[in-house]
């Protein structure tokens, strides 16, 4: 108002000036309980404009004085809440810290401050005692919160939490339970749910979890999706174990749901290929592997599909998976695939270049395994045993290990495929519990022995102070060597083997 009223006077003072310079002062009079006063139209303009500028200022001091106590209380009540949201804001990032003193002070300063966030002056107060690592007073905080609807989703997840970390796991899954049927839910009771199904091996009820999941629109449709494939696939596995044909048909209708909601799943496609192709279907297990195989190349499904058909000759066979291979030539699978088949159609300059692709990757003890085996095949054994001496020290190959070097690709227990669903269903990748448990595998690393040759010349030689013959290098391959004359009852040992035996002798 004082603003406004400044304004006004400026606009009169200007009318003032504009009438001065006009030569035009004009004249003003007013009369009044017998005073009368004469002056010029611009003294009366200026009089008027400051007289209303005073009783403006006048009228706002006024309402400032009356207005003083309503304005300290707002003053004092905004006080308080900017201490209250620092106390809150201390006390949280001092709980985060795992600084349980400062963190229940923080939450007593903020009890008196912050009146109005009295939901995270609790939840506040919750994590304090658990910085401060009392279990009792967590619980008795969270079980607070449980009155106030809006509360009760994290409360409990806080009492599931916390009966987790005492080791209750009965109380635990009751709270995540309670949590999953309130109309509001989240996706992390929805997991602990799931967790505590697989882990007693609950396929049935898993489904029907992940099912009610999409229906709420707790989990997406491809984490759906993912765990309907992986579970129906554990089910799938226990009935084909079973051995009874009845249970082995309800397997391969399960087998063939999994591959259905998710072709790309490798343990799923394998599975189902087996069962189909046990039931005469060839043709159908071949297309679930090439399909498979086109999602994300696995080296189970080439060996499965290697496996379809055993009354061919090893071109015909090699054709058969360099086939395979160009339905998804570009991962390092189909790669070493290509590698595979050359070696199995006996054609070593094929395999040579098929392994020029394969620069430039990571070894491990599989890809050295079978760059050896590319030497040998070559000729050069110098080169493969160098392969073997490199393989013996790189890693192993998570996914080769999937498949048992005794049995079936992906034999899994009940504990392995729940490690295997989880995974899978949260991340869509393939968890590998053999390798994990580093349990035995498929020999990566070919057998080729050191190089052996005749121990005689070398032993005629030191005797007779001669130049020492050069080494014969047959690979241990079977080629026979001919001893030198006179030599011809001499064994074949190795270089070290020969040297010893001259001592010995």
């Amino acid at each position: 108002m004082i603003r406004a009223a400044i304004g006004i006077f400026l606009v009169a003072v200007l009318i003032v000036v504009v009438i001065a310079l006009n030569g035009e002062p004009g004249s003003a009079g007013l009369t009044w309980l017998g005073w009368e006063v004469r002056t010029t139209a611009a003294a009366a303009v200026l009089l008027i404009g400051l007289m209303a500028l005073a009783a403006t200022i006048f009228w706002r001091g006024v309402l400032w004085l009356i207005e003083s106590p309503a304005r300290a209380a707002r003053a004092r009540a905004e006080s308080r809440r900017r201490q209250g949201g620092e106390a809150l804001s201390r006390g949280f990032l001092a709980a985060a810290a795992g600084d349980g003193a400062e963190a229940r002070r923080m939450a007593q300063r903020a009890a008196g401050l912050a009146d109005e966030s009295p939901q995270l002056v609790r939840l506040l107060a919750a994590k304090a005692a658990e910085a401060a690592l009392d279990s009792a007073g967590a619980r008795a905080a969270y079980s607070a919160m449980l009155g106030f609807p809006e509360m009760r989703l994290a409360a409990h997840k806080g009492l599931m939490q916390s009966a987790a970390s005492d080791g209750d796991a009965a109380e635990a899954l009751a709270q995540a339970q309670a949590a999953y049927d309130l109309p509001r839910t989240a996706a992390w009771a929805w997991r602990a749910l799931l967790h505590s199904r697989l882990k007693a091996a609950d396929w049935t009820g898993a489904l029907e979890l992940a099912q009610g999941a999409l229906e709420r629109k707790i989990v997406s449709p491809l984490l759906a999706e993912r765990a309907r494939a992986a579970l129906l696939t554990a089910q799938a596995a226990g009935l084909e174990a079973d051995g009874d044909p009845r249970r082995r048909a309800q397997g391969l209708d399960l087998a063939a749901a999994a591959v259905k909601a998710r072709p790309d799943f490798a343990p799923g496609a394998v599975l189902a290929a087996r069962l189909v192709a046990a039931d005469g279907r060839v043709q159908r297990a071949a297309q679930i592997l090439e399909a498979a195989w086109k999602g994300a190349a696995h080296p189970a499904l080439w060996m499965a599909w290697r496996d379809l058909k055993t009354d061919e000759t090893p071109r015909e066979r090699a054709a058969r998976l360099a086939a395979l291979a160009a339905e998804n030539p570009g991962p390092r699978e189909s790669r070493i695939l290509m590698v595979e088949q050359a070696l199995i159609a006996g054609d070593p300059g094929a395999a040579r270049a098929a392994a020029a692709a394969l620069e430039g990757e990571a070894t491990t003890a599989r890809l050295a395994g079978l760059m050896a085996r590319v030497s040998a095949a070559g000729g050069d054994r110098d080169e493969a045993r160098a392969w073997i001496a490199r393989g013996a020290a790189a890693p192993q190959e998570a996914e080769w290990s999937d498949i048992d070097p005794s049995g079936r690709a992906f034999a899994y227990g009940p504990a392995d495929w729940a490690a295997v669903i989880l995974a899978y269903v949260e991340t869509g990748a393939l968890a590998h519990p053999r390798h994990e448990r580093h349990e035995e595998t498929i020999s990566d690393l070919p057998q080729i022995p050191a190089a052996y040759a005749d121990s005689a010349p070398f032993i005629s030689a030191a005797e007779a102070g001669d130049p020492f013959p050069p080494i014969v290098d047959d690979g241990g391959f079977g080629e026979d060597l001919q001893p030198a004359s006179g030599d011809q009852g001499s064994h074949r040992v190795g270089a070290l083997g020969a040297f010893r035996g001259g001592k010995n002798r």
